[in-house]
């Protein structure tokens, strides 16, 4: 903003008198209507056009003080469109550099931990222009991520969760964008270069983060399900999750909810009670403490675990413990 300090100083020196009047317009505290208040700039709106509409608004004084310095600065043509945040009291000098700067308004959209994309895609329908559809095409541009994961369908493990402020109207392709460029950045050399001390490729661990992200919530639970499932997958045993069928479920359209014991055996690719070794692809988009659980096992020899019923799990290393384990929280669960 230095030229524009510049011109406004150049302008006290040139023209003492008109100069004096506009830097006390400028810097003349407004009331305004109090709180925030949010201006939307359409796109090619003159500053003139601005000023006028920013004082019908109530949001400055008068328009003419914010006209006379966007000429100063030789700044009467196309004012950056967006939204603009307006605090109070405002002089139109706080207003000028806001604008000039084009220091447009960001709203915050939050993607939290453990959506599938379809999900994420359901909760954002109503905040993208063009709903749905925008959102699934965006979600098959494989090639944001192809350099990484050449076997990619879709964006399904790197959209990443996390709050991003984007502006009003941001399409879904922006938007989702953002989401796997986020991705790349959590998801950095070290991490890349774990993956390939374990043998396993970026999707292998996007995927058993996944595994990890549906079966616990609990941070200093979630290296122990990894070691589970990393021990599980060295001695060729299947992986028995849960999640995997709910998401097989969830891709035909006929999760209820509920998991029943027939749906254990729905021939699906992601069923691994059929199937031995990590499912085709993640199953949700995973956290950073999943991403770092999955690289970072305990050192443990845990096979199983169990549910506690209070989101907890209990931990065991052979079948007789587990099966101990079970019958211990079914009684509780009775009671």
């Amino acid at each position: 903003m230095r030229p524009v300090r510049a011109a406004l100083a150049a302008a006290v020196l040139l023209l003492p008198a008109p100069a004096a009047w506009l830097t006390r317009e400028l810097n003349r505290p407004f009331p305004g209507p109090g709180g925030g208040v949010l201006y939307e700039v359409e796109k090619g709106r003159s500053a003139r056009s601005v000023a006028a509409g920013l004082a019908d608004a109530g949001i400055i004084r008068s328009a003419l003080p914010l006209r006379a310095a966007f000429r100063l600065c030789g700044s009467t043509n196309r004012i950056k469109a967006g939204e603009y945040e307006f605090s109070f009291p405002l002089n139109a000098k706080q207003a000028l550099f806001k604008l000039l700067e084009g220091r447009t308004y960001l709203h915050p959209v939050t993607v939290p931990e453990g959506l599938t994309g379809m999900e994420i895609e359901e909760a954002l329908k109503d905040r993208l222009p063009g709903g749905s559809g925008a959102f699934r095409e965006a979600f098959l541009r494989t090639g944001l991520i192809s350099d990484w994961d050449p076997e990619a369908r879709d964006l399904e493990g790197y959209l990443f969760p996390d709050t991003y402020r984007v502006p009003r109207g941001v399409t879904a392709a922006d938007l989702v964008e953002a989401m796997v460029g986020r991705f790349r950045e959590v998801f950095d050399g070290g991490r890349r270069a774990r993956a390939e001390e374990l043998g396993l490729s970026v999707r292998d661990v996007v995927t058993l983060a996944s595994l990890i992200e549906e079966e616990t919530s609990i941070d200093g639970e979630r290296a122990l399900v990894s070691a589970v499932f990393h021990n599980r997958l060295k001695i060729g045993m299947k992986l028995d999750c849960d999640p995997t069928v709910i998401y097989a479920l969830k891709l035909e359209g006929r999760y209820t909810g509920r998991l029943l014991l027939r749906d254990l055996k729905l021939p699906s690719p992601y069923n691994t009670y059929l199937r031995a070794g990590l499912p085709p692809g993640p199953i949700s988009n995973p956290g950073e403490p999943s991403l770092h659980a999955a690289l970072h096992p305990a050192p443990e020899k845990f096979l199983y675990f169990v549910s506690r019923n209070d989101g907890s799990h209990r931990f065991s290393r052979t079948f007789a413990e587990h099966l101990e384990a079970v019958r211990e929280y079914r009684e509780l669960k009775k009671n």
